[in-house]
C-alpha cells in the first residue's frame, strides 16, 4: 500500500455509538497517523475525518446532537467519509427508529429504508461483489465484483448520489457521494485487501 500524505491530520469522529478501535487500527496498518476526537476544533482542522457508526440511526443521532457535533461535521469541506451506519446518518433521514423517521445530517440527499430482500435473510451479514458507478478515485484499482463484508438490515436504493451498488435480494448503493462527502455501506477495515486499498484512496484524494 502507498500512502502519498503521510503527514495527514486525519481524525475518526467519537461519535459515542461506533467500533472506534476497528477503523483506527485499518488505518494504522496502512502506516497512518490516526486521532479518535469528539472535540469540534480537531475535527474542523482535520485533513481527512472518518465518521463510523453502529447500532441505530436514532440513537446514534441522539449522541452525535449531545456532543453538539452535528452543525461541525455539516460545515466540513475537507473529504470526509461515513462508515456503515456513518453513511447512512449522511443522508436526509433514516426509517429506523422508534417512530420511524430519524432526521439525520443532511449531507446527501437520499432516505434510509428497510431492506426488502424477500426469503433471504436479514441483517444483510458477509462477504458480497460491488459495482463502483462510473470512474471514482474512491475505487481506482478496485474492479467491479469486489467483495467487501457487510453487516446490516438498512440501505439507500441505487440514485443519482450512489458511487457503487451491490445487490442482496434487490440492487442497492453500497456507497454514495455528493461534493466532499462519501459513504460506504459495507466495512473497509473487514474487508481485507480490497478494503485497505479503499482506505488508501480515501487518504490520497
Amino acid at each position: 500500500m502507498t500512502i502519498h500524505k503521510t503527514s495527514q491530520n486525519i481524525v475518526v469522529v467519537n461519535t459515542g455509538c461506533a467500533n472506534i478501535s476497528s477503523v483506527k487500527f485499518a488505518l494504522e496498518r496502512l502506516n497512518v497517523s490516526v486521532s479518535v476526537s469528539d472535540d469540534l476544533d480537531t475535527i474542523s482542522k482535520a485533513d481527512k475525518v472518518f465518521l463510523p457508526g453502529v447500532g441505530s440511526a436514532n440513537a446514534a443521532m441522539a449522541s452525535i446532537e449531545k456532543k453538539q457535533l452535528k452543525e461541525c461535521i455539516q460545515s466540513l469541506s475537507q473529504p470526509v467519509i461515513g462508515v456503515c451506519l456513518g453513511m447512512q446518518l449522511m443522508v436526509d433521514q433514516s426509517e429506523e427508529g422508534l417512530d420511524s423517521n430519524t432526521h439525520c445530517l443532511g449531507l446527501i440527499p437520499g432516505t434510509v429504508k428497510r431492506m426488502q430482500v424477500g426469503d433471504l435473510r436479514l441483517p444483510h451479514m458477509g462477504w458480497n461483489t460491488v459495482t463502483p458507478v462510473g470512474d471514482s478515485p474512491l475505487f481506482s484499482g478496485i474492479p467491479a465484483g469486489t467483495y467487501f463484508y457487510f453487516v446490516h438490515s438498512y440501505a439507500v436504493d441505487v440514485y443519482q448520489h450512489t458511487l457503487a451498488s451491490c445487490e442482496y435480494g434487490y440492487p442497492f448503493s453500497a456507497a454514495l457521494h455528493k461534493d466532499n462527502f462519501f459513504g460506504v455501506q459495507f466495512h473497509p477495515e473487514r474487508s481485507g485487501d480490497a478494503g485497505a486499498k479503499l482506505l488508501e484512496n480515501f487518504v490520497n484524494l
